[in-house]
């Protein structure tokens, strides 16, 4: 017959474990302790017996206790530590401020552009808006947090070259990738002017480095070109390596930028950028809708 082995609500009052007659407060044994085969118990050694709050010690001769942060036979194993969200999510909300105020609105302050020609486009083509949906690229991402309040206190409505803007964004997570968009729409004079401000305007801070730079890309699903590269930012003391795709036209202005937290140092040169204009090109079809 099996003699049933102690449950742990036992411990500290199961006869075996140092406690004479299952008494749950047993005093030190009266004496010095037995000798133990082998040699003489260490030198302040704790007496035999159940330790503080019912923890047994282990039997004479038993196996040692297992050092702390590691499991003892038949316990389970530690728990890993998680990661570390909330700085990433820091890094994702630091990505949408230098959309939105490094970018789109550098976009609007900066002076010069094209001017005349693309006013007269603006003036006499159909008006369109930019919206934040609740999914994009065909529900590959999903809306974690709309940022079109910080856009549009952060963004004016007129610069030199774009007018009567409105300012529209949200952040978006796919897995471990991350993706911010920003979007502005109204009246724009020249849109290669918009273009090159919105990528000038990401650059401006020493804590960004060109580590592919911008191409125009045609999407293989159809569509007007659009300008990707890749960028390397320090943020919250991380490095990150930070994809992005620019689009314009003479209604509407829209950035994308992607970054992977599962791997935020990947090598620059490993981003698929056409793949990436492919998805910007989805998504220009999804967030630009007519105005009206």
């Amino acid at each position: 017959m099996t003699t049933p082995q102690p449950s742990p609500q036992d411990f500290g009052g199961t006869p075996g474990y140092g406690a004479p007659g299952g008494s749950p407060y047993p005093g030190p044994p009266a004496g010095p302790p037995p000798q133990i085969p082998g040699g003489p118990p260490a030198a302040g050694a704790a007496p035999y017996g159940p330790g503080p709050y019912g923890t047994p010690q282990a039997p004479y001769g038993g196996a040692p206790q297992a050092p702390y942060g590691y499991p003892g036979p038949g316990m389970p194993p530690p728990v890993p530590p998680r990661r570390n969200t909330g700085k990433v999510w820091g890094i994702i909300g630091a990505v949408a401020g230098v959309l939105v105020v490094g970018g789109i609105a550098s976009a609007l302050v900066f002076g010069g552009g094209g001017g005349g020609g693309g006013g007269t486009g603006a003036a006499s083509g159909p008006k369109y808006r930019i919206t934040v949906p609740q999914t994009l690229a065909g529900g590959t991402y999903t809306l974690t947090k709309d940022i079109s309040q910080q856009a549009g206190a952060s963004v004016p409505r007129d610069g030199a070259n774009e007018h009567g803007i409105t300012s529209v964004g949200g952040q978006y997570t796919s897995g471990t990738v991350s993706l911010v968009m920003v979007g502005l729409y109204g009246t724009i004079d020249d849109p290669q002017t918009t273009v090159d401000h919105s990528i000038r305007g990401m650059k401006v801070d020493s804590g960004t480095q060109v580590a592919v730079p911008e191409k125009i890309f045609t999407p293989r699903g159809g569509g007007a070109p659009v300008t990707c590269g890749v960028d390397v930012r320090q943020e919250m003391g991380q490095k990150i390596t930070l994809a992005f795709c620019v689009w314009a036209d003479f209604r509407t202005s829209v950035n994308l930028a992607r970054t992977d937290a599962a791997d935020l140092t990947k090598d620059p040169r490993s981003v698929d950028l056409q793949e990436f204009a492919d998805t910007a090109g989805k998504i220009r079809a999804e967030v630009t809708k007519p105005l009206g």
